[in-house]
């Protein structure tokens, strides 16, 4: 896929449990994007190619989003 490109890394102590959170978000496309998500040294990075800014700033904000969704929750449930 040509285009634009962004990597979003996002620190947190719960790494691994966000993006296995944001695993399923995979298979549910956002139109014109290839995203992969990685958790690694207690940060998610999340790569996203777009075919245009419109698809990747789309993509964006809702990774964005799952992630604080996710890590909202885990902070919850270790309490």
């Amino acid at each position: 896929m040509a285009g634009d490109r962004a990597e979003l890394r996002l620190r947190t102590g719960d790494a691994a449990v966000v993006a296995r959170a944001l695993s399923p978000e995979l298979s549910e496309r956002i139109p014109r994007t290839s995203v992969a998500i990685e958790a690694l040294d207690g940060e998610v990075i999340i790569r996203v190619e777009a075919d245009d800014r419109t698809a990747l700033r789309a993509a964006l904000n809702s990774y964005i989003r799952w992630a604080s969704v996710a890590e909202d929750t885990a902070e919850e449930a270790r309490k």
